[in-house]
């Protein structure tokens, strides 16, 4: 709800709406631009966009809160979102293929890369009125491609994490990107080829699982209820025909017309199963690269606009710094009976996804989320980007911010819980904050 509360607020001010916020956790519109609800006139369906909004939330707790009027939830399916960022997308389609130039500054390395939005779509068997298939899911892949060639899933929102170039760089990066032939030679085509060997495969079969879980949930309950229902129309005709044989009287309801009754559900039944068939049939999309930008690293920046390098560690030292954070806290988690997985290069907000087993699970879930920082004995500050901040806030139950301090062979390890209050600024990319300030503030759950 946090990503969706950022986007929505800084999108919804930039057609023209009003929105201020009330309560904690809540906003009021007060004014909807008719572009907006003009827009949900011709793509939306079901409830329409009001004119205002007394109250409105991003979380479900925020819906009815005593004392105070309900709010409406803006989740992915609200007509004011989905008209919202339908305009969004129409406005800015031109800016995503220009691309942009963006500044990895948590990058020290000389390599840029270029980042693709990929778009993907899973499509079912069922035939909508304009003649396409049923799309019944789709998803926004990153794929960031290197110069060699090298090609890798980017996680969920980079973008987040880098900032815009600034005008006293343009003119020295420029430079070096008109020298940069690479950038022009089929680098579309190995983004896609890459999305389509590593990231579709992987999306399609979550969608595979889940549809068809849920197909053979519903085809069994609609074998059963309808079996049942055939079932006492067939003794109700055979018990009728009885009956019109011992010549019992005129009934209101014949064998015939009962035993057509159950001939009827039958074919129901059939063409209902069909329909669940049709359902599973299930295709990949070619994936569509709807935008771009080009990744340029903190360390080529300074090289090319010839900054000085702050006297610091190096990027092995850092390396070798996180290297030892990482290990540390999967040796605390495998000591405290958690099975941890690095997923640090997945980029989804964290670095290791840690599994309870069933015997220690708790109603809150079965997974912690750990974002490890490690840093050098003495540091004061810890860097830490927007999407962790807000899955750490998305997440508040299940997140942890492990902190290592790391000093030669030796290291001190402090899990933080609910280490973060506020979401960052639309515009903030990192935040540094004061480590003492941090373990002050949030909830020790473990330290060593």
């Amino acid at each position: 709800p946090h990503f969706i509360e950022a986007y929505f607020i800084e999108a919804f001010k930039s057609l023209g709406g009003r929105i201020h916020k009330r309560e904690q956790g809540r906003y009021e519109i007060t004014s909807v631009p008719f572009a907006i609800r003009n827009r949900d006139m011709q793509i939306g369906f079901g409830e329409s966009v009001l004119n205002r909004y007394e109250r409105i939330c991003f979380e479900k707790e925020n819906c009815n809160v005593p004392g105070l009027v309900p709010a409406a939830l803006i989740c992915p399916g609200h007509p004011l979102l989905e008209a919202t960022t339908d305009l969004i997308r129409e406005r800015n389609a031109d800016a995503l293929k220009h691309g942009a130039i963006f500044v990895d500054e948590s990058d020290y390395g000389r390599d840029p890369r270029l980042l693709f939005y990929i778009e993907d779509a899973i499509q079912d068997g069922v035939v909508l009125p304009n003649g396409n298939k049923r799309i019944i899911s789709k998803h926004v892949h990153f794929v960031e491609l290197k110069e060699d060639g090298t090609a890798m899933n980017a996680g969920y929102a980079p973008y987040l994490d880098y900032r815009a170039l600034r005008d006293d760089e343009r003119e020295a990066v420029m430079d070096y990107v008109r020298q940069q032939s690479w950038l022009t030679h089929g680098v579309e085509d190995r983004a896609q080829s890459y999305a389509i060997s590593e990231i579709i495969p992987e999306h399609f079969s979550q969608v595979k699982v889940h549809k068809t879980k849920m197909l053979d949930k519903i085809a069994k309950a609609v074998k059963e209820r309808m079996t049942q229902e055939i079932q006492f129309w067939d003794f109700r005709a055979i018990d009728l025909r009885e009956k019109e044989a011992a010549g019992k009287g005129k009934q209101n309801l014949t064998s015939a017309n009962a035993a057509r009754r159950a001939e009827e559900l039958e074919a129901r039944m059939q063409k209902r199963l069909a329909e669940i068939d049709t359902e599973r049939m299930l295709s990949a999309m070619p994936p569509v690269i709807v935008g771009g930008s080009l990744v340029i690293p903190k360390g080529l920046l300074q090289i090319l606009t010839h900054q000085s390098v702050p006297n610091t560690y190096s990027q092995g030292d850092r390396q070798t710094i996180e290297y030892a954070g990482m290990k540390a806290v999967m040796d605390i988690e495998k000591k405290l009976g958690f099975i941890p997985t690095d997923v640090s290069a997945m980029k989804c907000g964290y670095d290791v996804e840690s599994e309870i087993p069933k015997e220690m699970q708790k109603e809150d879930g079965c997974l912690r989320f750990i974002e490890v920082k490690g840093r050098v004995k003495g540091s004061t500050t810890v860097t830490v980007s927007k999407n962790e901040i807000l899955t750490g806030l998305n997440k508040p139950e299940e997140f942890i911010l492990a902190i290592v301090e790391v000093d030669g062979q030796n290291t001190r390890t402090v899990y933080l819980k609910k280490p973060f209050k506020n979401a960052p600024d639309f515009t903030a990319t990192s935040v540094n904050y004061d480590i003492i300030d941090l373990i002050r503030n949030a909830e020790i759950v473990y330290q060593e």
